[in-house]
């Protein structure tokens, strides 16, 4: 216990404040709701934790959060573990904070979850990105680790089903802390090499930390950029990775995607023998087909001459027809013209001189004489009868 008469300055005063409180709470786990998290520069921590009747300070400096498997954010609930201290600068009350571990989920799932809607907000999952795979890749490239299982299931089934099959291998970590900027550059490298039609990445099973590299954004986004199609092929079936949803497709386990990879070579060269054979049968039957037509064209087809005879034929047939018709036609027409020649001659008037009648006409100007007060004495005319004329002149 302090004298009372004991006058410190504020310094003092914190610093022995943070001496006992160092002293008697060297080392304390605390479980609160982060609230205004800020990450700095600088890679410090810096935000408060509460529940609902209280809050304190709280630092986690760069080197603790380095090995963090999630990211802190506002309204999480977690457990810290650290040491309590007084920042004297501000006379403030803080942890210092060693671990953090959410309540409840586990940081890995946390980290998973996190990392999962980040990606799916920005539209990496959607189907409208994914790649066509190749129904017959002649290469297939491999990015998985040179020691592990998967690689032995995926060259067994790989080589049983396509025994031709050129295979590119690209070795990488899977597991640990350097394996996700493995995997990435494995897959860059495929890439920049260009060869492969398909590639499989993968690993075979374990627990999620063992799989946290295929949970890591710097490997979501190089299979995102992949010009090549990707098939993720990571733990057992019951396993979701990150990497399966960015992929272009994913497999349950490395030999499933060996399977879905390239097609039995034996199955595709019997359906290709029955193809053919089908095709052979169908172009025979098209020919048979094709000449029983012919034959029966030309049984049709009659000769050059043959056809030339009867177009003859048929052309004298209506010279004969139009000679006839030709006739009817004219007598029709002499008949008409006889019946107008007698009709005509019976209005003629010729016929009326020959009955003793003339016709007179002055002779000066040829005016048809109709009354005897047309003319005078001494008057020439001219006088028509049935068989010539003459001339008079009047009394």
């Amino acid at each position: 216990m302090l004298a009372s008469s004991v006058i410190f300055k504020v310094s003092e005063l914190c610093q022995a404040i943070q001496t006992n409180l160092e002293s008697d709470f060297a080392w304390v786990q605390v479980l609160g709701e982060i609230s205004n998290f800020k990450a700095y520069p600088s890679g410090h921590f810096y935000f408060s934790l509460k529940d609902e009747n209280a809050q304190i300070a709280a630092v986690m400096f760069k080197g603790a959060n380095r090995i963090l498997k999630f990211k802190p954010e506002d309204g999480l609930e977690v457990v810290l573990q650290g040491r309590l201290t007084l920042y004297e600068v501000r006379g403030q009350l803080q942890i210092v904070v060693e671990s953090m571990e959410p309540k409840g989920l586990g940081a890995l799932q946390l980290a998973f979850e996190q990392l999962k809607e980040k990606l799916s907000q920005e539209g990496l999952f959607e189907t409208k990105y994914k790649k066509a795979l190749p129904f017959f890749p002649k290469i297939i490239g491999l990015v998985t680790s040179e020691k592990g299982a998967a690689l032995r299931d995926l060259l067994q089934v790989l080589k049983r089903r396509h025994p031709r099959l050129e295979i590119l291998l690209t070795p990488c970590l899977v597991q640990g802390e350097d394996a996700p900027q493995s995997i990435a550059q494995a897959i860059a490298l495929q890439n920049q090499y260009g060869k492969a039609d398909l590639l499989i990445v993968g690993r075979g099973g374990g627990s999620l930390e063992d799989l946290m590299p295929f949970n890591s954004e710097i490997v979501a986004r190089t299979i995102f950029a992949s010009q090549i199609p990707i098939i993720s092929a990571v733990g057992h079936e019951t396993d979701f990775s990150i990497a399966d949803f960015v992929a272009d497709l994913r497999a349950p386990t490395p030999s499933a995607a060996a399977e879905l990879a390239v097609p039995v070579l034996s199955d595709l060269e019997e359906k290709i023998f029955l193809l053919k054979r089908h095709l052979k049968q169908n172009i025979t039957a098209r020919l048979e087909q094709g000449r029983l037509q012919i034959k029966f064209l030309k049984e049709q087809l009659k000769s050059p001459k043959r056809f030339l005879e009867e177009r003859a034929q048929r052309l004298s047939e209506l010279e004969v027809k139009l000679e006839e018709n030709l006739e009817v036609l004219l007598k029709s027409k002499r008949d008409t013209l006889n019946y107008l020649e007698t009709k005509l001659d019976l209005l003629s008037p010729l016929n009326t001189l020959k009955r003793g009648y003339a016709v007179v006409q002055k002779k000066d100007s040829k005016t048809l004489v109709q009354k005897s007060s047309q003319v005078k004495a001494k008057d020439q005319v001219l006088i028509r009868v049935a068989q010539g004329s003459f001339e008079a002149q009047v009394l």
